[in-house]
């Protein structure tokens, strides 16, 4: 086998002629923004997961905004999470007035370490936010514990977590609520977009008046035959909505989520198979037995001890193969806004700074042929043969 002579994208959204002809017939109904086809995606969503409401935003980012403004968490108030994620899991904290206090990760699932989260418990604390790293659930049931000993409010950041099942139940129905993100990597795509789930009626309302400038709630078909031209701004809130040209995507994208879940399957098993007897690459586990990962990412850790190469010049060589890659992520609290603003260091979080330093995300993803795995496969074999000390 030798190198590949194309490259190999790090991800592709996996759309077909259902998705494009769906966004022709959005387009030719003349109703392109949010509309019926929106309202019927926010429901097969809600059934999915088995949750009472599901409101659908322009990104995961704001269902997480718009969760805890309605949750009326704000100045003053402290919101525990993760630094080990993207930075929107903690600027929307920020956003909301609160300060984001992070707990350092679990060295086997990169997931919050549950086992930390109540000595950063104060009486300020209001909320936590896990995030399911990469498609593999947090221990849910112990959060849930914590947050009824302290009555917090539990916000699930699920942006990786589309298909992910802890103890037999779907993400997206055991926090209070749950945010999920449609971004084009993600397992189901609409470009840009996002979800909101909850059980909480009052939560569930507040949140869908919030994403629409905060007007009323039949404010949205204002301009449909039989709607009102008059709403009232019942709180000062954010353009946060969907649209139907993106639900047209997301309708057909979850019809046919468990098919490319399936491949996706398939993928991370032949990388683990690959990489199981290989002491120089660390493949990611799955913690759960009664769990279903989502497969949202395919991060190794390299081990930099048995090798003559760091992570960076690991990547290099990938790409000399005509491999893509990325990194998921550079711990938040590394970031100047954050060293600069609450005076974080290197050494706060030891665990996600070294996880960070050693990880890189493989292709996987479903568009991706059999043969690409094992391009991928073959890279990372000759880049450990010839670096190996």
């Amino acid at each position: 086998m030798n190198k590949r002579n194309e490259f190999l994208p790090y991800c592709l959204p996996d759309m077909d002629d259902k998705e494009i002809n769906e966004v022709v017939d959005t387009i030719k109904s003349n109703w392109i923004s949010k509309g019926p086809k929106t309202i019927e995606f926010e429901k097969k969503f809600a059934e999915y997961v088995g949750a009472k409401h599901a409101i659908a935003m322009n990104s995961c980012t704001a269902a997480l905004h718009v969760a805890l403004i309605a949750r009326g968490i704000g100045k003053g108030d402290e919101v525990i999470t993760t630094p080990f994620t993207f930075t929107s899991s903690a600027n929307t904290i920020i956003h909301a007035g609160a300060k984001p206090v992070f707990v350092d990760i679990d060295p086997e699932s990169y997931n919050i370490d549950v086992n930390k989260i109540e000595e950063k418990i104060t009486e300020k604390t209001k909320a936590i936010v896990p995030v399911h790293y990469s498609g593999q659930s947090c221990d849910m049931d112990r959060i849930m514990d914590i947050a009824k000993k302290y009555n917090l409010f539990v916000l699930e950041d699920a942006a990786h977590a589309v298909y992910t099942k802890y103890k037999g139940k779907t993400i997206g129905n055991i926090g209070d609520a749950t945010a999920f993100s449609f971004y084009a990597t993600k397992n189901l795509s609409t470009a840009e977009g996002g979800m909101l789930t909850t059980n909480d009626d009052e939560l569930a309302e507040k949140a869908r008046i919030y994403s629409l400038h905060g007007m009323s709630k039949s404010a949205w078909n204002r301009y449909d035959k039989g709607g009102s031209w008059y709403y009232e701004v019942i709180y000062p809130g954010f353009k946060y909505n969907m649209t139907d040209v993106q639900a047209s995507m997301g309708l057909h994208q979850l019809e046919k989520l468990e098919d490319m879940q399936k491949k996706r399957e398939e993928y991370a098993n032949m990388y683990n198979e690959a990489f199981k007897d290989m002491d120089e690459i660390i493949e990611p586990k799955s913690v759960w037995k009664d769990g279903t990962h989502a497969w949202h990412l395919y991060v190794i850790q390299i081990n930099d001890e048995l090798l003559t190469i760091d992570r960076n010049k690991f990547i290099e060589e990938l790409a000399e193969y005509n491999i893509g890659t990325s990194v998921h992520f550079i711990p938040v609290h590394l970031h100047p806004y954050y060293r600069n603003t609450y005076g974080y260091n290197e050494g706060d979080f030891p665990v996600a700074e070294k996880t960070y330093s050693r990880i890189i995300s493989l292709p996987l993803y479903p568009k991706m042929a059999k043969e690409d795995v094992e391009d991928v496969i073959y890279a990372v074999k000759e880049i450990v043969s010839k670096y190996r000390k």
